[in-house]
Protein backbone atom coordinates (compact mmCIF):
# COMPACT_ATOMS: atom_id res chain seq x y z
CA UNK A 1 0.00 0.00 0.00
CA UNK A 2 1.36 3.37 -1.07
CA UNK A 3 1.40 5.31 2.37
CA UNK A 4 3.10 8.69 0.90
CA UNK A 5 0.53 11.61 0.61
CA UNK A 6 1.27 14.27 -1.79
CA UNK A 7 0.46 17.69 -0.49
CA UNK A 8 -0.07 21.05 -2.54
CA UNK A 9 1.46 23.57 0.83
CA UNK A 10 -0.42 27.25 -0.56
CA UNK A 11 -0.02 29.97 0.75
CA UNK A 12 -3.14 32.56 1.16
CA UNK A 13 -3.60 35.41 -1.20
CA UNK A 14 -2.44 39.03 -0.92
CA UNK A 15 -3.65 41.22 1.24
CA UNK A 16 -2.98 45.14 2.04
CA UNK A 17 -1.43 44.66 5.30
CA UNK A 18 0.98 41.92 3.18
CA UNK A 19 1.62 45.12 0.83
CA UNK A 20 2.02 47.50 4.13
CA UNK A 21 4.47 44.75 5.87
CA UNK A 22 2.15 45.08 8.60
CA UNK A 23 2.25 41.90 11.12
CA UNK A 24 -1.26 40.18 10.86
CA UNK A 25 -0.50 37.12 13.15
CA UNK A 26 -4.03 35.88 14.07
CA UNK A 27 -6.15 38.90 13.14
CA UNK A 28 -8.64 38.17 10.67
CA UNK A 29 -7.85 40.15 7.70
CA UNK A 30 -9.34 39.49 4.12
CA UNK A 31 -8.08 39.15 0.69
CA UNK A 32 -7.24 42.20 -1.27
CA UNK A 33 -8.36 42.56 -4.40
CA UNK A 34 -5.04 41.59 -6.32
CA UNK A 35 -5.36 38.32 -3.62
CA UNK A 36 -8.61 37.36 -5.12
CA UNK A 37 -7.49 37.74 -8.41
CA UNK A 38 -4.81 35.15 -7.29
CA UNK A 39 -7.15 33.01 -5.70
CA UNK A 40 -8.95 32.97 -9.01
CA UNK A 41 -5.17 31.79 -10.56
CA UNK A 42 -4.64 29.25 -8.15
CA UNK A 43 -7.83 27.44 -8.86
CA UNK A 44 -7.63 27.28 -12.09
CA UNK A 45 -3.86 25.76 -12.20
CA UNK A 46 -4.58 23.12 -9.77
CA UNK A 47 -8.05 21.77 -11.18
CA UNK A 48 -6.04 19.30 -13.23
CA UNK A 49 -4.01 18.18 -9.95
CA UNK A 50 -6.53 14.86 -8.93
CA UNK A 51 -6.55 16.94 -5.72
CA UNK A 52 -8.81 14.49 -2.66
CA UNK A 53 -8.82 17.22 -0.35
CA UNK A 54 -8.77 20.54 0.53
CA UNK A 55 -7.73 21.55 4.15
CA UNK A 56 -7.14 25.51 5.45
CA UNK A 57 -6.64 27.54 7.94
CA UNK A 58 -9.91 29.32 9.73
CA UNK A 59 -8.76 32.82 9.28
CA UNK A 60 -10.03 34.79 6.66
CA UNK A 61 -7.68 35.15 4.25
CA UNK A 62 -6.73 31.66 3.86
CA UNK A 63 -10.05 30.56 4.30
CA UNK A 64 -11.00 32.98 1.15
CA UNK A 65 -8.40 31.74 -0.69
CA UNK A 66 -9.05 27.66 -0.02
CA UNK A 67 -12.48 28.58 -0.88
CA UNK A 68 -11.46 29.43 -4.83
CA UNK A 69 -9.11 26.10 -5.19
CA UNK A 70 -11.87 23.61 -3.18
CA UNK A 71 -14.95 25.12 -5.97
CA UNK A 72 -12.85 24.92 -8.72
CA UNK A 73 -11.72 21.00 -8.02
CA UNK A 74 -15.29 20.13 -6.85
CA UNK A 75 -14.45 19.06 -3.15
CA UNK A 76 -15.78 20.34 0.06
CA UNK A 77 -13.24 22.59 1.80
CA UNK A 78 -12.26 21.60 5.27
CA UNK A 79 -11.59 23.82 8.25
CA UNK A 80 -8.59 22.96 10.80
CA UNK A 81 -7.34 25.80 13.05
CA UNK A 82 -3.95 23.94 13.86
CA UNK A 83 -3.09 25.96 10.26
CA UNK A 84 -3.40 29.32 11.74
CA UNK A 85 -0.17 31.34 11.66
CA UNK A 86 1.58 32.17 14.62
CA UNK A 87 0.05 34.00 16.96
CA UNK A 88 2.14 37.37 17.56
CA UNK A 89 0.35 38.94 20.41
CA UNK A 90 1.24 42.49 21.03
CA UNK A 91 3.17 42.63 17.72
CA UNK A 92 -0.06 42.23 15.48
CA UNK A 93 -1.56 45.34 13.87
CA UNK A 94 2.08 46.87 13.59
CA UNK A 95 4.97 47.39 11.18
CA UNK A 96 8.27 46.42 11.44
CA UNK A 97 9.84 49.97 11.96
CA UNK A 98 7.02 50.19 14.73
CA UNK A 99 7.97 47.21 17.12
CA UNK A 100 11.57 47.89 16.50
CA UNK A 101 10.94 51.32 17.96
CA UNK A 102 8.71 50.41 20.84
CA UNK A 103 10.58 46.85 21.86
CA UNK A 104 13.92 46.85 20.41
CA UNK A 105 14.88 44.54 22.75
CA UNK A 106 12.12 41.94 21.48
CA UNK A 107 12.49 43.20 17.74
CA UNK A 108 16.11 41.81 18.25
CA UNK A 109 15.26 38.23 19.83
CA UNK A 110 12.69 38.14 16.58
CA UNK A 111 15.17 38.79 14.43
CA UNK A 112 17.81 36.41 15.67
CA UNK A 113 14.68 33.71 15.69
CA UNK A 114 14.98 32.77 19.35
CA UNK A 115 12.82 29.73 19.34
CA UNK A 116 12.12 30.34 23.08
CA UNK A 117 11.08 34.04 22.25
CA UNK A 118 7.57 34.82 21.62
CA UNK A 119 5.82 38.33 22.03
CA UNK A 120 3.14 39.30 24.85
CA UNK A 121 0.47 37.22 24.11
CA UNK A 122 1.65 35.31 21.39
CA UNK A 123 3.19 31.84 20.64
CA UNK A 124 7.47 30.83 20.87
CA UNK A 125 8.38 30.40 17.54
CA UNK A 126 9.02 26.32 18.68
CA UNK A 127 5.63 26.05 19.88
CA UNK A 128 4.60 27.75 16.93
CA UNK A 129 6.44 25.13 14.37
CA UNK A 130 5.11 21.96 16.12
CA UNK A 131 1.53 23.10 16.32
CA UNK A 132 1.64 24.03 12.54
CA UNK A 133 3.92 20.73 10.76
CA UNK A 134 2.12 18.43 13.58
CA UNK A 135 -1.57 19.66 11.93
CA UNK A 136 -0.16 18.95 8.25
CA UNK A 137 1.19 15.98 9.56
CA UNK A 138 -1.59 14.96 10.98
CA UNK A 139 -3.65 16.01 8.27
CA UNK A 140 -1.56 14.08 5.54
CA UNK A 141 -1.21 10.99 7.40
CA UNK A 142 -5.19 11.12 7.07
CA UNK A 143 -4.85 10.96 3.39
CA UNK A 144 -1.94 8.15 2.79
CA UNK A 145 -1.64 7.55 -1.02
CA UNK A 146 -3.57 10.76 -1.90
CA UNK A 147 -3.33 14.62 -2.52
CA UNK A 148 -4.43 17.15 -0.88
CA UNK A 149 -4.16 20.63 -0.89
CA UNK A 150 -3.18 23.12 2.88
CA UNK A 151 -3.75 26.31 2.57
CA UNK A 152 -2.25 28.15 4.97
CA UNK A 153 0.14 31.39 6.40
CA UNK A 154 3.57 32.41 5.52
CA UNK A 155 4.62 31.66 8.88
CA UNK A 156 3.12 27.78 8.35
CA UNK A 157 4.71 27.50 4.63
CA UNK A 158 8.26 28.72 5.99
CA UNK A 159 7.60 25.56 8.57
CA UNK A 160 6.95 23.08 6.30
CA UNK A 161 10.21 24.06 4.17
CA UNK A 162 12.44 23.62 7.30
CA UNK A 163 10.69 20.22 8.10
CA UNK A 164 10.91 18.88 4.76
CA UNK A 165 14.41 20.25 4.74
CA UNK A 166 15.68 19.52 7.90
CA UNK A 167 17.15 22.92 8.41
CA UNK A 168 17.40 24.09 11.56
CA UNK A 169 14.58 26.69 13.32
CA UNK A 170 17.36 29.09 13.83
CA UNK A 171 18.83 29.38 10.07
CA UNK A 172 17.84 32.60 8.19
CA UNK A 173 15.51 31.83 5.58
CA UNK A 174 16.91 32.14 1.81
CA UNK A 175 13.65 30.50 -0.04
CA UNK A 176 10.78 32.58 -0.96
CA UNK A 177 7.21 32.19 0.38
CA UNK A 178 5.07 34.20 -1.74
CA UNK A 179 1.66 34.85 -1.88
CA UNK A 180 -0.06 32.42 -3.39
CA UNK A 181 2.70 30.57 -4.31
CA UNK A 182 2.15 26.40 -4.93
CA UNK A 183 5.22 24.44 -3.15
CA UNK A 184 5.15 20.75 -3.37
CA UNK A 185 5.86 17.94 -0.61
CA UNK A 186 5.68 14.38 0.25
CA UNK A 187 4.94 13.31 3.54
CA UNK A 188 5.23 9.70 4.56
CA UNK A 189 5.57 7.87 8.35
CA UNK A 190 9.13 8.54 8.24
CA UNK A 191 8.13 12.65 7.36
CA UNK A 192 8.40 15.18 4.88
CA UNK A 193 10.65 15.77 2.16
CA UNK A 194 10.84 18.64 -0.86
CA UNK A 195 9.10 18.16 -4.61
CA UNK A 196 9.23 21.77 -5.59
CA UNK A 197 9.29 25.29 -4.08
CA UNK A 198 7.49 28.64 -4.86
CA UNK A 199 5.81 28.03 -8.00
CA UNK A 200 4.41 30.67 -9.11
CA UNK A 201 3.98 30.88 -12.71
CA UNK A 202 0.31 30.45 -12.59
CA UNK A 203 0.26 34.37 -11.24
CA UNK A 204 2.81 35.33 -14.26
CA UNK A 205 4.33 37.39 -11.46
CA UNK A 206 2.00 39.05 -10.01
CA UNK A 207 2.88 37.72 -6.08
CA UNK A 208 4.94 39.41 -3.09
CA UNK A 209 7.24 37.42 -1.43
CA UNK A 210 7.68 37.87 2.60
CA UNK A 211 11.74 38.92 2.00
CA UNK A 212 11.26 42.92 1.59
CA UNK A 213 12.19 43.34 5.21
CA UNK A 214 14.98 40.56 5.86
CA UNK A 215 13.66 37.32 7.81
CA UNK A 216 11.74 39.66 10.52
CA UNK A 217 8.85 39.34 7.52
CA UNK A 218 8.94 35.44 8.12
CA UNK A 219 6.12 35.06 10.04
CA UNK A 220 4.29 38.17 9.12
CA UNK A 221 1.06 36.31 7.04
Amino acid sequence: MNRTTRILAIRHGETAWNVDTRIQGQLDIPLNDTGRWQAGRLAAAVREEGLDAVYSSDLLRAHETAQAVSCGAGLELVVDPGLRERAFGVFQGLTFAEIEARWPEQALRWRKRDPAFGPEGGEALRDFYERCVGAVARIASAHPGQSIAVVAHGGVMDCLYRAATRIDLQAPRSWQVGNASLNRLLYSPEGFSLVGWSDTQHLDGGTRDETSDGDRVGHAA
